[in-house]
């Protein structure tokens, strides 16, 4: 697929964009389904889970053909990490207000993408000091949007239990617990990194 987007000239800060634009649509999709049931509220979750595993694909794409294909620049970074950001912000937070109905629904959405954001600046900031990124998890990209693609997927089973949002409670408050553990996890191997030197 790399090398099929540098062959037709898509360059990896346009691909970044894509990556963006399908974590908004996701966002919004997930925000869409606590308004609404039935058949449009099980495509509307599909969809947001279908928009993320797209999100995911752009995510790895961009590099490959950064790499691969030989079209690296300058700003490559910005574009390849700040839409990222944006992204997990618009899922997490799309899915607090999915849970509107409950007091704590958009505080848990705001929790997940503020905390999401701080996993990624402690990375960064680690590289900037050390020259290693730390990927580590256990709730890093890929296991949160692992996290709320499962979330999203299960959620178009809750009227079986009469249940509406259960599950993308469940997922954000998982994905708020593990984020504390990675960012701690995360400073700690970078203060033994700089310690070791």
């Amino acid at each position: 697929m790399a090398r099929a987007l540098s062959r037709v000239g898509l360059s990896p800060d346009a691909i970044s964009i894509g990556g963006l634009t399908f974590g908004i649509a996701a966002g919004l999709l997930v925000w869409r389904s606590g308004a609404d049931n039935g058949i449009a509220r099980v495509l509307e979750l599909l969809g947001a889970a279908a928009l993320i595993q797209l999100r995911l694909l752009c995510n790895l794409l961009d590099g490959m053909v950064a790499v691969e294909g030989g079209r690296r620049t300058a700003h490559g970074e910005l574009f390849n990490d700040v839409p990222d950001r944006f992204a997990d912000l618009a899922i997490f937070v799309g899915a607090g207000y999915a849970l509107s109905p409950y007091a704590f629904g958009p505080a848990l959405g705001w929790c997940a993408g503020v905390l999401s954001v701080l996993t990624a600046y402690v990375r960064l900031l680690g590289a900037s000091m050390t020259g290693h990124h730390q990927f580590q998890g256990p709730m890093a990209k890929p296991h949160r949007m692992a996290v709320m693609t499962v979330a999203c997927v299960l959620s178009t089973l809750e009227p079986l239990w009469g249940w509406h949002g259960q599950f993308l409670a469940m997922a954000l408050t998982l994905v708020i617990l593990g984020a504390i553990v990675t960012f701690v996890r995360r400073l700690a191997l970078i203060y033994g990194n700089l310690e070791r030197r």
